[in-house]
């Protein structure tokens, strides 16, 4: 039951970790953020919310700079520039979170170094109370260190709150056995397993965390957040893009 006196549906999952990318916040490119991307992100995720179900959200950076890429550049070493880049995330959640707020849903940053004065610092209890209060939580700043990528963090903070899925919400449809944009014949997997992934070298997430997803039993699902309603098809189990760790199993949510 909710604070409202009312039964929760009976959906596939009640607390998911939703990792949004920085290209996909780019849109289509023309500027770094994408205001109408932000604004139906936000619609869809308080779309299930106000189902009872529980988001948390980790934001990527490479809409505005991408670490690994500029390493190397202009005498910058690998670790400040991946510091650059958990600066880019944290930009891209306040941005999520003003979005998110002006249609009304209650919505925290937490980063993973102290920046008092824009952001909550992360703290796992708290993060987990703001979820039970409805509150929808954005973690930002990666693991707050050098060398790992924001879909490492997606896994980690997946496992420290105890969600039960990463929803990688992508500008592609899932996870195709070819590069669909050199391939016209690529062929969209519909599942596939954690060592699937590994040992086929399939662009889902990297080594790391897929590993730590493995290790935890989390699964993903890999889907396009550029078309309407897949964010909460997604959020609420129905069958979209590829699933990694398990086959598909039938829900009755909506029934």
């Amino acid at each position: 039951m909710n604070d409202a006196g009312m039964s929760k549906p009976s959906c596939k999952w009640q607390r998911v970790l939703l990792k949004v990318s920085g290209e996909a916040l780019a849109g289509d490119h023309t500027q770094n953020i994408d205001p109408k991307i932000t604004m139906a992100i936000a619609r869809e995720v308080a779309s299930v919310t106000r189902l009872g179900i529980e988001v948390a959200i980790v934001v990527g950076g490479g809409n505005i700079f991408r670490g690994s890429s500029w390493a190397g550049s202009g005498g910058l070493d690998r670790s400040s520039a991946d510091y650059i880049g958990m600066l880019a995330t944290v930009m891209n959640a306040i941005f999520l979170q003003a979005t998110m707020e002006s249609i009304g849903i209650p919505t925290r940053v937490q980063t993973a170094f102290r920046m008092s004065e824009v952001a909550e610092p992360y703290i796992r209890r708290r993060a987990i109370r703001h979820l039970e209060k409805g509150r929808v939580v954005i973690f930002a700043a990666g693991t707050g260190n050098p060398f790992f990528t924001t879909d490492t963090a997606a896994a980690l903070r997946c496992a420290e709150i105890n969600a039960e899925v990463v929803l990688k919400a992508t500008n592609v449809d899932g996870v195709f056995d070819d590069d669909p944009r050199r391939n016209p014949n690529a062929r969209l997997l519909d599942s596939l397993t954690y060592q699937d992934v590994l040992s086929r070298d399939l662009s889902v997430m990297d080594m790391t965390a897929v590993t730590l997803c493995q290790e935890n039993n989390i699964p993903v699902v890999v889907f396009n957040v550029t078309k309407s309603g897949n964010i909460s098809r997604a959020i609420l189990g129905e069958r979209v893009g590829t699933l990694v760790g398990g086959p598909w199993v039938s829900t009755t949510a909506g029934t």
